[in-house]
């Protein structure tokens, strides 16, 4: 009992050390204002590396009952859906239904003991990010149309670490964090039973250090095309561990052939059609460790076989001289992304505005859900934004359209995922820590 009792003391001790030890040796802030970091043109200072990089974690304290965040001036909010678990991402169905993935990182059996590995699970517990993953997708239904949903119902149960979902021809297709698996969609089912069948595998194990997977259908229904973050920050855990990772896969659903589409991008998310350009966009987080101005996260547009930088260079050309060993002739190919989303907001959510109901200004824009940095001081994110486009492309300046997720005691409310326009037109935000589905209109609109 001593023995047990001398070991919980030395693990207490080392835990306090280290918290220390990261508040002394991460003495960073940044030195940009965090305006600079958006658009296509953003301001990139030198590299500012620590012996410990920065933490800074928003506590988590979720919403108060009756809380809300706060809705842009000539818009409002109200909760869609509650007491869900750990609500991420969120795909709209033909009659409007919305269809909601409770889940979160799949759990790895025997991982062995990092303390890197121990550090980054402190640094996510506390951000609530360390549940256990529902591995459930919930239907949501707004049957009177008020804005909320009064019917929910278990839709697909028993999956891996689902993210993405998309419905091509009568086929709904979810990203797992291992492989693409297809189900039976009729209009109004509240429920699948059918076994999945797999179309692909994706990567994932041994490391699966970004497990998310988005997935999209082409516009034909041909073609999947599935997101894959890379298996580290810069590269440090060797190439063959990045294989068919950091950036876009395409399926071909006739033959199940899948190839890389695009490379180079560190954790993409949030795939979604441009409705002006036709050309596919993502999200894209970016990488840690060199400061609280670096790296941007971005949005932008994939060309097919481009290649955008990670880890070798970053928004562009900008050598990492950590990434070893250089490759001056993938540098050299590297495109600069279309827009910055300003560095570690973690932009994970992306869609176009198709709809009317937010008006002229609104129409063929971008929401962002930026679920909120934890290695950045002062904090960035933890808010929904919009970026206009015109013409295909961004066309000015973000625009908060969700704030307030951060209370005023410092300890974070919700931090917001995924995005959607409902059938109606309205904004939909999935919240993972909040537990809620957020939804916004224009005040004049129910």
């Amino acid at each position: 009992m001593k023995t047990l009792a001398l070991g919980i003391i030395t693990i207490l001790v080392l835990a306090l050390l280290v918290v220390g030890g990261v508040r002394f040796y991460s003495r960073e802030s940044a030195t940009v204002p965090i305006e600079e970091g958006y658009g296509p043109n953003p301001t990139l200072p030198p590299p500012n590396p620590k012996p410990i990089p920065t933490v800074n974690v928003a506590p988590v304290d979720p919403w108060p009952e009756g809380a809300t965040p706060k809705a842009a001036p000539g818009l409002k909010v109200n909760a869609f859906a509650k007491d869900l678990d750990h609500p991420r991402w969120l795909h709209v169905l033909p009659n409007g239904d919305v269809l909601v993935a409770e889940t979160n990182n799949p759990v790895m059996d025997n991982p062995g003991f990092s303390f890197r590995g121990w550090i980054t699970s402190l640094v996510m517990k506390q951000a609530g990010a360390k549940t256990t993953s529902a591995n459930r997708i919930t239907l949501l239904r707004d049957a009177d149309h008020d804005g909320a949903a009064e019917i929910r119902e278990a839709f697909l149960e028993g999956l891996n670490s689902p993210f993405g979902m998309t419905l091509s021809n009568g086929t709904l297709y979810v990203a797992n964090t291992d492989a693409i698996v297809a189900f039976p969609y009729a209009d109004g089912d509240t429920k699948i039973t059918a076994p999945p069948e797999k179309i692909v595998d994706l990567p994932c194990w041994p490391i699966n250090h970004h497990w998310t997977k988005d997935v999209i259908a082409s516009p034909d229904g041909q073609k999947l095309y599935a997101t894959v973050g890379s298996n580290s920050n810069v590269g440090e855990n060797g190439v063959d561990a990045e294989k068919n990772r950091a950036g876009i896969l395409e399926i071909d659903l006739a033959t199940r052939n899948m190839r890389v589409f695009a490379s180079g991008l560190r954790n993409p998310n949030g795939l979604s059609w441009n409705p002006a350009s036709g050309e596919l966009w993502v999200a894209v987080n970016e990488r840690d460790e060199i400061g609280s101005d670096l790296v941007p996260d971005y949005m932008t547009s994939v060309k097919d076989g481009g290649f955008y930088g990670w880890p070798y260079s970053y928004f562009g050309q900008n050598v990492d001289v950590r990434a070893k060993p250089p490759r001056p002739d993938l540098v050299e190919k590297a495109i600069k992304p279309d827009y910055a989303l300003g560095p570690h907001t973690a932009s994970l959510g992306l869609t176009f505005n198709t709809g009317s109901l937010f008006g002229t200004e609104y129409q063929n824009g971008a929401f962002i859900g930026q679920h909120g940095s934890w290695n950045r001081k002062p904090r960035s994110g933890y808010k929904v934004i919009f970026v206009p486009f015109e013409k295909g492309k961004p066309n000015g300046a973000p625009k908060d359209i969700l704030t307030g997720f951060i209370s005023d005691t410092d300890k974070a409310l919700g931090r917001p995922v995924g995005v959607a326009i409902d059938k109606s037109g309205a904004l939909l935000v999935a919240d993972d820590v909040g537990n809620i589905v957020w939804r916004v209109v224009p005040e004049s609109k129910q």
